[in-house]
């Protein structure tokens, strides 16, 4: 039997090694490393809307900040007492009201954050745009501690 020859080796080696990397996110993608960190978690008791959930509505203190959050759907329940009497938020005619097209209308110190849901039912936000988050509650505290104590500046659209 005769004994391989360097190239020989150096080849083999290289054909494993890209076997390898090729295999490895399709054996990585399933294991419990690669589903969201813990602090991005599920939300326990969240309500299931279309094909992902929707996060219970949260108002906490954290940081030394207020952040609070809730469905886009529940109207002006949390609008800061912006209410008409039938407990509705109050829209005039012909003009969209500040959550328009929003799934869920999460607020810093009671300024806006403006997120997104991404198609995947994870959330962005304009503070953490290139971070995913599970849940509008972690994406808000992230946001704090993103801002480093800094206010929240408007978004002005349109």
């Amino acid at each position: 039997m005769s004994r391989p020859t360097r190239r020989q080796v150096l080849h083999g080696s290289a054909a494993a090694l890209a076997g390898a990397a090729l295999t490895a996110p399709a054996a990585y993608a399933d294991t419990p490393a690669a589903r969201p960190a813990h602090a991005h978690g599920h939300a326990p008791g969240a309500r299931h809307s279309g094909d992902h959930e929707m996060p219970e509505p949260f108002d906490e203190m954290y940081q030394g900040r207020h952040i609070e959050g809730w469905p886009a759907d529940m109207g002006g329940a949390h609008d800061g007492g912006q209410q008409s009497d039938g407990g509705q938020a109050e829209h005039h005619s012909g003009q969209a009201g500040p959550h328009e097209g929003m799934d869920f209308v999460v607020r810093i110190d009671n300024d806006d954050l403006h997120l997104m849901r991404n198609a995947d039912g994870t959330w962005i936000s304009l503070v953490n745009h290139y971070e995913t988050f599970t849940t509008p509650r972690a994406l808000a505290r992230a946001a704090v501690r993103a801002l480093q104590g800094a206010d929240l500046v408007p978004v002005v659209t349109g």
